[in-house]
Parts: C-alpha cells; structure tokens; sequence
C-alpha cells in the first residue's frame, strides 16, 4: 500500500515565534490508549490512507527476540530515518565530527532507495530527526546548524522555517520531530548538539508545539527529551527523555494543546529514536542497550530486536507495505542501517 497524500500544505512554515508561553502539561493519571483494531480517521490522527480500516492485528512480531539485517555500514552516525512513500525511498540523517568554533556538527541527509543504491540526498542539511510534512511533499528536520526546525522541499531541496526561537531566545539544539496530519509540529530540544553556542534556555532542555506558526511550550521538565512520536489516533504524544531512562505520554487536545502528563514506561537504556505501528505499538531505539524495545499501547514489553552491539539510535517503518523496520545503528565512525520484517504495517509520521 501507499499512501497518496491528500491534506493540505503544512500549516505555518514560516519564521515562528510564540507571544506568550503556555503552561507545561500538569503531571497526573493517563487512561491507557488499549485500541488496537485500527479504525483511524483524519486529522487529528494518521493521514487518509497510512492504516488501514477496520484491521485487527496480532503481535507486531515473528518473535519475542529479533535480529535486523545489516543493509549498510560504514557511515560516521545515522538519526531521523523517515520513509518517503511517494518516491519509495528512506531520508537519514548522517553527522559528522564537530567544526569551526563552536564546535557543531555538520550534518548531510542521505537517500537510501532499496534494494541497494545509496546518495547524497541534501549536503549541509544541519539536521538531525526527521519527519514527513503534512501534505507529503516536504520533509520536517530538527536542525542544529541553526538551532531551529527547517523544511526541506522534496522537490528542489529548497529550506524554508518551521521554528526559529521560542520568545526569541533560540532553542537548545532540535532533536526530533513527530507531525500530525493537519500540520501540527512537535519537536524535542535537548542539547546534545549546541556545543559551544550559548545557552539561552536556562538550562532547560524541553518540548515544544508548532501551531499555525507559533511556538507553544508542551514541558521543560525534562532532562535531555529524544525521541517523539504520535500515537496513529492523535491522541498520545509520547517523548523519551533520555537522561531520566523514562518515557512519558501526553493527552492530545482536537486542537493540538497537551494535557496531562504520565510515566509511559519506567525505561532502563536511554531511550532515543521512536516510531509507531498502526496498531499502536510502540518502537523505541535505545542509546544503552542498544536494542528497539516493542511495547504494546499499554506499556507492556512485547519483545525487542536488535540491529547491532553499539549505538542503536532511531527507527521508522517503510517499504511499499510499510511493515519493514529500518534500523539506524553502530558504533561512531561506523553507524549502519538495518532491516527487519515484522507483521502490522507501520504509521507515517
């Protein structure tokens, strides 16, 4: 299956700053997401297409304990894979060592069309997690170059804004990104990649919303948030942070506003990278362990899959029917993409 997109352009990508913060999400008692027929609309939820309706699924895997195959190593380090439908192609993100001054990583996105062939897809794109926009036709990227979250057009590659500071201090170091199916942009600003650049955050590192051009606070009580994602209802927003080894989710407003906050998953291994089936199982990339852990919209531990021994840093389903998982992973200096098979298909965020 592929998924045509139909909704309208991204809304707001343009130079956004907020006039006023919100408040963080209150902390407090979440009802567990437990659906798992897959019977999603559109917006607030997947796009008109992603999943299909009315399907019931199983387990989301072969087994309890997989192993991804190696398509290709030898890159220096891989983040924000995203798969493009229309051009049956995956994106990543490839950083280099640190330069200049300020020691900040340069960053290339790279094409990886299967069943072999690899390229430069956009030279100094400063990214890192990356996202598909709203209407298919652009690619969302958290970008440390400049501190703030860029558009590519998949067209010409040309950038445009999506965020370029919050109440004009700029962001930390933008990690990644999750988008929901009328425009509505979410990203993470640890600060793993400012390096010598000013801190104008205090000291926070947060989530924040991106709504009809304006820059919202979601939570800057976090320490270093990674991974985010979107549950296929639009319902749950969920976001590890990465140096608390937990994963909290959100209660999504119809408006994209963030409700209460509580603990998903109490998580041993850093979590990073996230992505979501159509049935609502959730895959996240851990920095420690190494593995993608698999849990079920519950929180339950389903089983986990391991790419590699060193560096497993994010994940996103792709393939003509959207049930192969691309794995990024490896050690510096030789971070590879990986594959593997699995039996729900998964949602394009």
């Amino acid at each position: 299956m592929t998924w045509r997109p139909t909704i309208a352009v991204l809304a707001g990508l343009c130079l956004a700053t907020a006039a006023a913060p919100l408040p963080a999400g209150a902390a407090g008692p979440v009802s567990a997401h437990t659906t798992v027929a897959a019977t999603f609309a559109g917006p607030p939820g997947s796009p008109p297409g992603a999943c299909p309706t009315g399907a019931v699924y199983g387990s989301p895997l072969p087994s309890s304990s997989l192993t991804a195959t190696k398509i290709r190593s030898g890159f220096n380090f891989l983040e924000g894979p995203v798969w493009v439908a229309d051009g049956g192609y995956l994106l990543f993100s490839d950083m280099a060592n640190g330069t200049g001054p300020y020691n900040v990583q340069p960053s290339t996105i790279r094409r990886f069309t299967p069943p072999s062939t690899f390229d430069t897809f956009i030279a100094n794109a400063g990214s890192n997690g990356l996202a598909l926009s709203a209407d298919g036709q652009q690619i969302v990227a958290a970008t440390h170059d400049q501190r703030n979250v860029s558009a590519y057009r998949l067209s010409d590659r040309s950038r445009s804004t999506v965020a370029a500071n919050y109440q004009g201090r700029a962001f930390n170091s933008p990690n990644d990104v999750a988008v929901r199916s009328d425009g509505v942009t979410y990203f993470t600003d640890p600060n793993f990649q400012r390096g010598n650049r000013q801190d104008q955050m205090n000291g926070r590192t947060s989530v924040f919303r991106v709504s009809n051009g304006q820059v919202s606070l979601v939570d800057d009580r976090l320490r270093q948030p990674n991974g985010i994602a979107l549950a296929p209802d639009g319902a749950t927003l969920y976001v590890g942070a990465y140096s608390e080894n937990k994963i909290y989710k959100y209660v999504v407003q119809p408006d994209g506003s963030i409700g209460e906050r509580s603990v998903f998953v109490n998580y041993i291994g850093g979590p990073d990278g996230v992505t979501i089936d159509c049935a609502g199982n959730v895959y996240w990339a851990a920095g420690g362990d190494s593995l993608v852990h698999v849990y079920s919209p519950t929180g339950a531990q389903l089983g986990t899959i391991r790419p590699g021994f060193s560096g497993t840093t994010n994940v996103a389903f792709g393939g003509p029917d959207r049930q192969t998982l691309y794995v990024t992973s490896g050690p510096w200096g030789d971070s590879g993409l990986y594959s593997v098979r699995l039996n729900v298909p998964g949602y394009p965020y």
